[in-house]
C-alpha cells in the first residue's frame, strides 16, 4: 500500500516535549505525498511553553501541512459526516487524551475529531507519550488496543530509571505505523526499547 493522496489527519495535544519529534515525523508522512489535515487540540494551539511558544508551533505544523491546523469544536464536527480523512493520526497523544479516548469522552478538536471519524469506521491511529502510561494509564491503553479500528506506533520507555511509568512512541515508525493500519493491521512489534 503507497499513502500517496491519502487523507491523513494530524492531531496534536499538549505533550510539549515531544513536539519536534512529531513535526519530524509530520514531515516524514507529507514526503509520502499524503495530503495531510492539521488538527490540535485547545492546549497544544494556545499554551506557550520552554518547548515551543504555542504561535510558532501553530506555524510549524501549517508549513508543514500547507494549511492552518484546525483548533474548534466546530471546525472538526465534518470529518466524520463528510467523511474527510482516510486515516487519522494523534501523535502525540497525551494520558489525558488516552483516557478521554477510552471514556467516550469528545471535548476537545482531538477528541471530537477521533469520534466523529470513528463512526466511519476508519483507522485511527495513536502515538502515545505519557509520564503515567504504566500507571493511571495503563488501563486506557490496554482498552484502547482491544478497540477495533484503533491502532498504535510502536512506544518504549523512554527513561526507564528516571520515569518508570513513562512510554514515548518511536515517531519515526509513523508514516509505516499508518499504512499498516489503512491494510487493518497492527504494526509488530508494539513494545520495544528507546
Amino acid at each position: 500500500m503507497t499513502l500517496s493522496e491519502m487523507r491523513i489527519g494530524c492531531a496534536m495535544t499538549g505533550s510539549f516535549c515531544t513536539f519536534k519529534a512529531v513535526f519530524d515525523a509530520w514531515r516524514a508522512l507529507k514526503a509520502t505525498g499524503a495530503a495531510l489535515t492539521p488538527i490540535m487540540s485547545f492546549n497544544a494551539a494556545s499554551v506557550d511553553t520552554r518547548f515551543y511558544p504555542a504561535s510558532e508551533a501553530v506555524a510549524e505544523f501549517a508549513s508543514i501541512t500547507g494549511k492552518r491546523p484546525l483548533a474548534t469544536l466546530d471546525a472538526v464536527e465534518p470529518i466524520g459526516p463528510k467523511k474527510l480523512l482516510d486515516a487519522l493520526v494523534i501523535a502525540p497523544c497525551t494520558g489525558n487524551t488516552l483516557a478521554k479516548l477510552a471514556g467516550g469522552i469528545a471535548d476537545t478538536p482531538v477528541t471530537l475529531a477521533a469520534k466523529s471519524h470513528l463512526r466511519n469506521g476508519r483507522p485511527l491511529v495513536i502515538a502515545v507519550s505519557s509520564n503515567d502510561a504504566l500507571a493511571q494509564n495503563a488501563k486506557n491503553i490496554g482498552q484502547l488496543l482491544a478497540m477495533r479500528n484503533i491502532y498504535f506506533v510502536p512506544f518504549a520507555q523512554d527513561d526507564p530509571l528516571g520515569k518508570p511509568n513513562s512510554l514515548v512512541a518511536r515517531f519515526e515508525t509513523l508514516p509505516e505505523t499508518v499504512k499498516y493500519a489503512l491494510e487493518g493491521r497492527q504494526i509488530q512489534p508494539i513494545l520495544g526499547r528507546s
